[in-house]
């Protein structure tokens, strides 16, 4: 039974008139479409097949062009923000940040964001001879670009009124590796995102705040509170953490502090002042930031859980369709 209000009648409580009091239930929050882990996951197959997608390489320049063809195929307009970038060695490389946008004509925006690019190097990888060798990046990469494609597939069919932004920023993961000779480099990781923050695709852009997704895709990955997220913006933390666990993933999000990661959201917050929070997966053991895998040749799709996928998106989504219902 449904009923907009309901008066209930208890017992008197000494004020004369029988304690009457008017209870008016919560209205129940939107729902959002149903989130499709196999689609996502066969988004991140997609990715893996082309190879590691390198800055430079020809795995990299085939992804480049499907990415943007699918996002064509969902959004109302794609940009390919090209540009170059020097990296840790000061040799000057090219990247391209894609950018599609839902709604471009809104001024209320949210932006959803992850890296497409891939480690040229496993140098966490246990077996040295591994260490210059390129990673797939099915986790650590793959598994955000794979959960946006398939929100944007979503937001194509299911339609919103608020503009939505979904930036996949290149040259994210070519940061000095631990094997590289001199002194340790500040800013060498998330240069595309340090280009973007600087230098946005439409001059003076604004969102009202933003969801970077790093490593969303292992079993049993825990997405604790990320630091910088915490300090930058908490109220956005609040947002996020709160619709996972009214969805049922509150094993997935849990309310914990995690460190602090200076992922591409960090430059997001810091030079483009758009509060943003990074869902990413932070283990809690004491001895290892990241999952397992992480920079090593094992990370492969033997990684990946849909179920995982499923909880990140099913949450990024709903904080999508909430927002847009003046919900959160």
């Amino acid at each position: 039974m449904a009923c907009n209000s309901c008066d209930t009648k208890p017992a008197d409580n000494g004020t004369g008139n029988g304690g009457n009091t008017t209870v008016t239930p919560t209205k129940p929050k939107s729902q959002a479409p149903e989130f499709n882990a196999d689609s996502a996951y066969a988004f991140v197959q997609k990715q893996v097949d082309f190879g590691p997608r390198v800055p430079g390489s020809e795995a990299h320049s085939a992804c480049r062009d499907w990415l943007v063809s699918t996002l064509e195929g969902y959004a109302d307009k794609v940009i390919s923000q090209e540009g170059s970038m020097p990296i840790y060695t000061g040799k000057q490389l090219k990247f391209t940040n894609i950018i599609a946008s839902f709604n471009p004509e809104q001024g209320n925006r949210i932006l959803l964001c992850a890296h497409w690019d891939t480690r040229p190097f496993a140098d966490q990888d246990k077996d040295p001879a591994n260490h210059q060798k390129p990673i797939a990046g099915a986790n650590d990469g793959g598994s955000g670009v794979g959960v946006l494609l398939e929100i944007a597939r979503l937001l194509k069919i299911n339609p919103v009124n608020i503009g939505v932004d979904i930036v996949l920023f290149d040259l994210e993961d070519y940061g000095q590796p631990e094997f590289a000779q001199g002194p340790r480099q500040a800013d060498s990781y998330a240069l595309g995102s340090q280009y973007w923050s600087k230098n946005p695709h439409v001059p003076g852009y604004q969102a009202k705040y933003g969801i970077l997704l790093d490593m969303v895709g292992a079993a049993n990955s825990r997405f604790r509170v990320e630091g910088f997220s915490n300090q930058y913006a908490p109220s956005i933390v609040q947002k996020v953490w709160s619709t996972a666990n009214d969805l049922g993933f509150g094993a997935f999000f849990p309310m914990e502090m995690g460190p602090p990661i200076q992922d591409d959201h960090f430059y997001v917050n810091t030079l483009k002042g758009i509060p943003t929070v990074d869902i990413i997966h932070l283990e809690n053991n004491g001895y290892q930031t990241f999952h397992s895998s992480w920079h090593t040749m094992q990370d492969d799709m033997s990684v990946i859980d849909p179920t995982t996928l499923k909880a990140v998106g099913q949450t990024v989504l709903t904080v999508v369709v909430r927002e847009d219902k003046g919900e959160l």
